[in-house]
């Protein structure tokens, strides 16, 4: 296969997905959106997609990036098919056999991991080893990378499902497994569930926001003494819609921290420590094209 051609991405999300065609952020030849339906639906719309660029330039290589739970676990029968989900039609839904068939080499890992892959590959998490991506938007999901390997072990990170200790328990969460998990408090579902606004429409200085910016504090701050990431990047629709809340949690994770070993280091430099992905919103996209990029090395071997 021609080390020329470009590379193929799926963005599997779960309101619209993404099929990418190129190498990278500055070659993007071709993108497409579709709104992600029933597994049937969906699956033949970015069958026709691959199809054409098949047909067409061709690509080396596809990613996918997808929201979860997904089974990674290679060894067996059901790698790359969706675990038990929320979302109806799609607990079971065999994502990776979407792609398979076109004969090329094929990955696929968590949207988040992929978007940490992204960052690592072209963005801010270049030259690093350990790191987090996390995304606040209507869902809330953790990416974490170790040693150049995504987290996998009895399942991929699910870190957005612990659950914090509240200073204002009055409200159960709105997680349908965990009730007031990281998910259930501080996602833009949690918010607009408990305020019955969404969160663009909460200006900053709304009490609302307290119990947010507490929430994922105590998220980062255990991030930071289990994964021990060298760098956090945090997106999503929340974060980037209220452009207050990165500092406010900024500050309150140095005080959490307490400058203790670790998180010492981490306070030293928090704007470049906890920041917003240096990709921006195209992280999400060239998040699939680095998982079809790890796919060739994965041929290679």
């Amino acid at each position: 296969m021609s080390q020329d051609l470009p590379l193929a991405g799926l963005e599997l999300g779960g309101t619209k997905t993404i099929c990418i065609l190129g190498t990278g952020p500055d070659d993007v030849r071709e993108q497409v959106q579709i709104p992600t339906r029933t597994p049937a639906e969906t699956f033949a719309e970015i069958h026709e997609v691959f199809g054409r660029w098949q047909a067409g330039p061709g690509f080396a290589a596809i990613g996918v990036s997808s929201f979860g739970p997904l089974d990674l676990d290679r060894r067996f029968a059901g790698f790359g098919h969706m675990a038990g989900t929320p979302k109806p039609n799609w607990s079971g839904a065999d994502v990776l056999g979407a792609v398979v068939g076109f004969g090329v080499p094929v990955d696929i890992d968590t949207d988040v991991n992929g978007a940490g892959l992204a960052e690592a590959t072209w963005g801010g998490f270049q030259g690093l080893s350990s790191y987090a991506y996390v995304t606040v938007g209507t869902g809330l999901g953790v990416g974490g990378v170790i040693d150049g390997r995504s987290v996998n072990g009895i399942g991929h990170s699910e870190a957005g499902h612990m659950l914090p200790p509240r200073s204002n328990p009055d409200w159960p969460g709105c997680c349908p497994y965990h009730g007031a998990c990281v998910e259930g408090l501080a996602s833009g579902a949690a918010i607009k569930a408990r305020t019955g606004r969404t969160p663009s429409q909460i200006p900053p200085d709304d009490p609302a926001w307290d119990e947010v910016v507490e929430v994922l504090t105590l998220l980062f701050h255990n991030l930071v003494f289990t994964t021990a990431p060298q760098r956090i990047a945090v997106g999503g629709g929340v974060i980037e819609g209220q452009p207050h809340l990165l500092p406010r949690i900024r500050a309150a994770l140095v005080k959490s921290l307490a400058g203790y070993y670790s998180g010492a280091r981490a306070a030293e430099n928090i704007e470049t420590y906890l920041t917003a992905p240096q990709l921006g919103a195209r992280v999400g996209p060239l998040g699939a094209l680095a998982v079809a990029q790890r796919a060739l090395g994965f041929a290679a071997k």
